[in-house]
């Protein structure tokens, strides 16, 4: 039996998140699918970090476990049959303990604003024509750093043991009419960005204050973040694995 992983990039809009659900259109049902089609067994995927309905990625993985001797020629097969908003960048060969959530040590994710009317975006970014203080955003992306307790910005309902997560990036970029918003961790929380995000705007905005912003962040009550961001404007850049990780294991 030979584990691969499998790294994908997908555009979110029509799917109902990443993982499998039932009686749901999502990205893994759709590769599971698609799998079945093409080598005539079901394939059971593990799906690297999840992301909720209509959020999109630039890199994600799966692993998967098969007898089947799968060959590079397959990532052509694959992407013929998948829909054109799912495409397959590459099966690799890993050891059979490597595991692509549990081995991950971080993950990079971008929040995407515009400010000006774009047919070109209104998909894949949040429409938000405001006026906001960039500076003041800017300041609380940078106060995250002093935390690592992230309750406020986790929604309910999760099974977590812990809440803690190690800030790595935190920034604001203004770039081609977008502002977006730059996170790295070394884990994230059920909603952890968006809450961010949401949190964030409300002190461009000026609706809190960056003392009301930490008081959130210490007060640990998810009923005090601003959640109320659209998963469009969401994107998974990157899962990062140790330096020499994929050589080590093939």
């Amino acid at each position: 039996m030979q584990r691969y992983f499998l790294e994908v990039t997908y555009k979110g809009s029509g799917y109902a998140g990443f993982q499998i659900q039932k009686n749901a259109n999502t990205v893994q049902s759709e590769i599971q699918r698609t799998m079945y089609i093409l080598f005539k067994e079901d394939i059971l995927l593990t799906g690297s970090s999840r992301t909720d309905a209509g959020v999109h990625a630039l890199q994600n993985f799966f692993h998967f476990d098969t007898e089947l001797k799968i060959q590079e020629r397959y990532i052509y097969n694959l992407n013929a049959l998948l829909p054109q908003d799912i495409s397959i960048r590459n099966i690799i060969p890993v050891h059979s303990e490597a595991h692509c959530r549990f081995d991950a040590i971080s993950r990079e994710y971008s929040y995407h604003l515009y400010q000006k009317k774009n047919p070109f975006l209104n998909d894949r970014a949040y429409y938000f024509p405001y006026t906001m203080d960039v500076d003041k955003m800017q300041q609380a992306a940078r106060a995250l750093f002093d935390y690592s307790d992230f309750s406020s910005f986790s929604k309910r309902n999760t099974q977590v043991k812990n809440f803690r997560c190690r800030i790595l990036r935190s920034d604001w970029e203004i770039r081609d009419d977008q502002l977006i918003y730059h996170v790295q961790a070394n884990r994230f929380l059920r909603g952890m960005v968006r809450g961010l995000t949401g949190t964030m705007l409300l002190a461009g905005r000026g609706t809190i204050d960056l003392e009301e912003f930490h008081a959130i962040i210490g007060s640990k009550d998810c009923s005090r973040a601003n959640f109320a961001v659209p998963g469009h404007g969401l994107f998974l850049e990157k899962v990062n694995y140790p330096d020499g990780y994929f050589r080590a294991y093939s």
